[in-house]
């Protein structure tokens, strides 16, 4: 239970004003994220396309900030969203300017092929998440293991 700033009596959590000298209680931060379990917050990072928005929150997070499973899934659905921004953006308009000395299948075929693998991991990534399992994918756990052991 905090003190009042100014006369020191008790005051709950949730007042603005002391019930004693009247004075104004500076605001508690509000905790967004209070009511996600980890395993709630590990999964939604791996939502398709929006899921880097969640991961972002949860790392900037003060709950989730000496979690390290949750961290983990965070930058690793974060790096799933950077190897799809890689393929849509870079590799997808590489291949269109090609096409004139590779075959059509192939210039169109090979970035389609891609972004369905990587839509695949967010699926087989959320599985994992509700099932509350660590799965590391090959390149991108070990970025992920990186990144939270250096924030330590």
């Amino acid at each position: 239970m905090p003190y009042c700033c100014q006369c020191g009596q008790k005051v709950a959590t949730a007042d603005t004003f002391c019930g004693v000298c009247g004075t104004r209680q500076p605001s508690q931060p509000t905790d967004y994220l209070g009511g996600i379990s980890p395993r709630t917050a590990s999964l939604l990072c791996y939502v398709p396309v929006i899921g880097w928005i969640i991961a972002i929150i949860v790392l900037a997070s003060h709950r989730f900030r000496s979690d390290p499973r949750v961290r983990f899934n965070a930058f690793q659905g974060l790096y799933l969203f950077v190897a799809w921004l890689l393929v849509d953006w870079f590799l997808a308009p590489m291949f269109l300017v090609t096409h004139f000395w590779a075959p059509e299948p192939i210039s169109r075929g090979l970035p389609a092929l891609l972004k369905a693998g990587l839509f695949f991991a967010w699926i087989f990534m959320i599985v994992k998440s509700a099932q509350d399992q660590m799965y590391k994918l090959p390149i991108l756990g070990d970025l992920a293991q990186k990144s939270v052991s250096e924030q330590r």
